[in-house]
Formats: C-alpha cells, sequence, structure tokens
C-alpha cells in the first residue's frame, strides 16, 4: 500500500487534504510541528488539537517542538517578511524539509499538505509553491489535494497513486467550498477554518520588531514574553512589561529571569511589571510610576511601590507619583 506524510495543523484545510486522500485507500500519517507563534487552537488547546482530529481520522501522529530552530527562521528569512513579520515562504520550505525527513524515516512516498491556491497572499501563489517544492528537494512530491486540479500533476498522480480525477480544484480565500465539504464528510472537530499564526498578528509584530531591533539574541522566554501584557519601551537597552489582570501577573513570574527587576505595589491591588534590561535609578523610577498608575490607588498622589531584582537582589520601597494614562502613551509599543 502506498504511503504518504500528512502535515496536520489540525484547522480545516489539512484535515480535509488528508480525508480526500484517504477516500483513495493511501495509508497516511501525520506531522504537527509546535512553535510559539501558532495560534489555531480553540478555548487554548494549543497545536496539539491535532491530535484531536487525527483520533478521528484514524491515523496515527507525531508531534515535533521545532522552536528553538524556528527562531533562526524568524531572525534570517531568504525570502523577508510578509505584511508583517511572517516569513511565510521560509516557513514553508523549513517545515517541508523536517516532513521530507520524516517521511524517509517512515518509508513513505510523498507529503500531503492543505495549501490552497491563492489562499495566502504570500506562500500559496504558484510561483511560492514552486519555490518552496525547490529548496525543499521536494519537486514533484507534495501533494495538494484540494487544489491539485489547478496545478501541475505531481509524481503520485503521474505514477498513479493517486487518481487526479478524485482530486479537487479549490482557489481563493473563500472558505465556503471547505466548509461545505466538511458539512458533507460530517466533519465538524476542527480549529480556526483559516489557520491562525502570531507573526501576521500586527501588534505582536510590532512588540518582536522592537524585540528585534533592540537584540537579535532574544531567546524563547523573550517570545513567550511578548505574549503577555502591556509593553513599554523605557530605553534602547530597556523595556518593561506590565500584567493587566492576576492571571497575567502569575505568568510573567514564570517567565521572570535572573537580573530583571520586579515592581508591585507595596499594600496595594495591581499589576505586577518585569522590567528588562540594565535599569538605572531614573529608569526604575519611570517604570514604578508607570506600575502605580494601573490597578487600585491610582488616583493618589503618592503610591509606595517595592521592588526586588531576582533572583533575590536588592529589595526596595518608595514613594512615587502615579503617571497618567498620556504620560504613559509615548512608551507604549
Amino acid at each position: 500500500m502506498t504511503k504518504a506524510i500528512a502535515l496536520l495543523s489540525g484547522g480545516l484545510d489539512s484535515t480535509l487534504a488528508i480525508k480526500v486522500v484517504l477516500e483513495q485507500g493511501v495509508e497516511v500519517e501525520a506531522i504537527n510541528f509546535i512553535t510559539p507563534f501558532c495560534t489555531c487552537s480553540p478555548k487554548g488547546g494549543g497545536c496539539l488539537i491535532s491530535k484531536r482530529v487525527a483520533d478521528n481520522l484514524g491515523i496515527s501522529l507525531q508531534v515535533r517542538n521545532v522552536s528553538r530552530e524556528y527562531l533562526d527562521i524568524i531572525k534570517h528569512p531568504k525570502y523577508g517578511y510578509g505584511k508583517n513579520l511572517n516569513p511565510c515562504i521560509d516557513c514553508r520550505i523549513f517545515m517541508f524539509k523536517k516532513a521530507a525527513e520524516f517521511m524517509k524515516s517512515k518509508g513513505a512516498s510523498f507529503i500531503i499538505t492543505g495549501e490552497v491556491l491563492g489562499e495566502r497572499p504570500m506562500s500559496q501563489r504558484r510561483d511560492a509553491m514552486n519555490i518552496i517544492e525547490r529548496d525543499a528537494h521536494l519537486k514533484g512530491l507534495i501533494l495538494r489535494p484540494l487544489s491539485a486540479k489547478l496545478l501541475s500533476p505531481s509524481i503520485p498522480e503521474i505514477k498513479g497513486w493517486i487518481d487526479r480525477e478524485k482530486l479537487l480544484e479549490i482557489q481563493g480565500r473563500s472558505r465556503k467550498p471547505q466548509i461545505a465539504l466538511a458539512e458533507q464528510w460530517d466533519i465538524k472537530d476542527y480549529a480556526c477554518p483559516a489557520g491562525g499564526c502570531l507573526l501576521t498578528d500586527s501588534v505582536f509584530a510590532r512588540r518582536l520588531r522592537d524585540l528585534m531591533d533592540e537584540n537579535m539574541n532574544f531567546t524563547l522566554n523573550d517570545i513567550h514574553l511578548l505574549k503577555i501584557g502591556r509593553h513599554l519601551r523605557l530605553s534602547k537597552k530597556v523595556k518593561a512589561v506590565v500584567g493587566r489582570n492576576e492571571k497575567e501577573n502569575k505568568k510573567l513570574m514564570t517567565f521572570a529571569e535572573k537580573g530583571d527587576l520586579v515592581i508591585e505595589k507595596n499594600g496595594l491591588p495591581g499589576p505586577i511589571t518585569i522590567v528588562r534590561g540594565e535599569a538605572d535609578e531614573a529608569i526604575k523610577r519611570l517604570a514604578a510610576a508607570i506600575t502605580a498608575a494601573y490597578g487600585k490607588g491610582n488616583n493618589l498622589d503618592l503610591i509606595e511601590v517595592k521592588t526586588n531584582k531576582l533572583p533575590e537582589g536588592d529589595e526596595d520601597t518608595f514613594l512615587v507619583r502615579p503617571y497618567t494614562q498620556e504620560e504613559i502613551k509615548s512608551f507604549l509599543i
């Protein structure tokens, strides 16, 4: 029996692509790649929604966390970024190379993907698809079942492993054909129909650009921190992250590192602020005044704050005047 490897995000397109191939009697195994930027998940389930989809389809799934390697793609994309900081072409090349390794290890013959011609402006153009196949060294070995009739025949079609007539000709950004097909096959348990990536989000991209402008040696910890709270640039080398609620305060503390300065109100409910970078006394007081502006007591003339440099450094308490929102605005990233 012919065997294929499918890239499964858990989104609708990849789910349908696998279903189309399974209907032709091909054995399919799936692989899912985790990065810190995946948002295709209902109710915080993470990209591992793919596990539930794989179970529903009756196929096995391998999950690979490629977060650390993926940072190099973000920092140095050969083919540049999309509208925000999404290196879509380089991302697809990276994922397909990883999938090719898995394909060889499993003795499979080709790769399945849910890509739809014209659906994504950067990576799902005909020319971009050709570049991706070439650079991933998979020329002719990537089958895109949802748009196959609009593309040149792939090796699986040419060799008769797949019947081209049973493939589809979906194109464009509308998801109506996919949703209709899902209803036809009674497929209900899928994540966001369009998939999701934080790198396409303008707010997140702005924060990431600020981080890259300051330090290209950023880490996964820095990336996770970008997802939480209000971000403020206090100086070229110092930034602050202010929690917006108790949940975010707890998250901030899980990502706080040695050398970070932690600021909070002394005796009043409010945010926790993480200051990252070498903060002098002026910057420390600036961060304290911003911290005092949120939560209880921000209408007071003076608020006492406490600071602590991690892991257990110099603790300090002092009074500050809470900044106004207008004063804070110029520091927000």
